[in-house]
């Protein structure tokens, strides 16, 4: 994939992720401010991320956290994880694989590096 490509490809994703995300944390705190609402299930994470330098670890960390509802809180290069609290983790599966689909393809073309 071209370089140029790919990271516009990166931003769209990346801009329609926060707006998604956005709204889905408004819905969150409007659904746990109503009389008899509980608040959602809170959960630190760990995932696991493509193979790339330690710039593109870290550009993916403040994509996550710049997302709302979610915040990187470790990056560690040799386990290649991320470490994060999710405000919501009641679909802890469907976060990871939009972190797997919108992000890490982009940053791989971009920061990737060989296993």
């Amino acid at each position: 994939m071209n370089r140029l490509l790919a990271a516009a490809l990166l931003l769209l994703r990346f801009l329609r992720a926060i707006v998604v995300s956005g709204l889905q944390t408004v819905r969150v705190i409007l659904k746990s401010g109503l009389p008899g609402g509980a608040p959602p299930p809170v959960a630190l994470l760990r995932v696991r991320f493509a193979p790339m330098t330690a710039n593109g670890a870290a550009l993916l960390g403040c994509m996550v956290s710049l997302t709302p509802g979610t915040t990187t809180i470790d990056i560690d290069m040799d386990r290649r994880e991320l470490m994060l609290h999710v405000l919501d983790a009641s679909d802890t599966e469907g976060l990871v694989r939009g972190i797997r689909e919108d992000f890490e393809p982009g940053l791989v073309a971009l920061f990737g590096v060989r296993a």
